[in-house]
């Protein structure tokens, strides 16, 4: 399960658990300072946007060759680009500080910054392991020809599948990323993986917008999507050769945060097969 989906709102879960870690702190160091301290809820706030800052600040940094020809690209936080551990260290200097100019702060904001980051890191790292211990899905799926297709006839080496859908205004902003990605990166097989929409209305989509997908298939039910445990889109699933998945992205990728997802694939074994073009906007 990668998303909290409710009617038509739907909240990957990584932001659940960084939500949920500021509400519990808040709770804790409200608690404490009630036996005596400062309430520390403002303090706390403030030092959550600062560790957001400094990770943000971070990614654009260490993926600089990206946005450096698009500096409103920064600002833009759809692409999830953070960086973990530049924030906590933000973070827990910021909490020193505030501790050392305001003494009666100092235990409910250490409580409250101890059991967030505590509770954060053993749910996100919870949720990693169980992320990366899931499979391909073995479904079935239609290629552009209108042929049946085994979503493992193209395991064999790194994969992406991307799901879309043409009324997405996020899925059209990324397709342009995904295209350039697919031409730079032979040794990737990259899926597009339509949500319910028609061949007819797919393909006159990709032809308006100049669009040159090499594998683009077609789920009807979106059964691919409740496989995963996203129905939200656009998702998408970095699985590595064997088909286990290694990464998941919920939402808008730029180059930068598909270049990051993608990093395992950087450092992973050759696979022994390079799956072959089985559905093509083209072929």
């Amino acid at each position: 399960m990668l998303t909290l989906t409710i009617g038509t709102f739907a909240i990957a879960l990584n932001h659940i658990l960084l939500i949920s870690a500021l509400i519990l702190a808040t709770l804790v160091g409200w608690r404490v300072a009630k036996r005596g301290g400062e309430n520390p809820e403002s303090v706390l706030f403030s030092l959550f946007l600062l560790g957001m800052l400094a990770a943000r600040v971070s990614f654009v940094l260490m993926y600089w060759s990206y946005y450096s020809n698009d500096w409103l690209q920064m600002v833009d936080l759809r692409d999830g680009g953070f960086l973990a551990w530049p924030g906590i260290v933000a973070l827990i200097l910021g909490a020193l500080l505030y501790g050392w100019r305001r003494p009666a702060l100092r235990k409910p904001l250490s409580a409250g910054v101890i059991t967030g980051l505590v509770f954060w890191g053993m749910t996100s790292l919870s949720l990693s392991v169980y992320e990366k211990g899931t499979r391909l899905p073995d479904i079935t799926l239609r290629n552009a020809n209108g042929e049946v297709v085994q979503l493992a006839d193209y395991q064999g080496g790194p994969l992406v599948i991307n799901l879309w859908a043409t009324w997405c205004p996020p899925c059209r902003r990324e397709m342009p990323v995904l295209e350039s990605a697919q031409r730079m990166r032979p040794d990737v097989t990259f899926l597009f993986v339509n949500q319910a929409e028609s061949m007819q209305s797919v393909s006159t989509y990709l032809a308006t917008q100049g669009l040159n997908l090499d594998n683009v298939l077609f789920d009807a039910s979106g059964r691919l999507g409740q496989a995963v445990g996203s129905m939200a889109l656009p998702t998408t699933l970095f699985y590595q050769a064997d088909g286990r998945l290694i990464n998941s992205h919920l939402g808008e990728l730029s180059q930068a945060s598909l270049a990051r997802a993608m990093e395992p694939f950087d450092t992973a074994p050759a696979a022994t097969r390079k799956p072959t073009c089985l559905a093509s906007a083209t072929c």
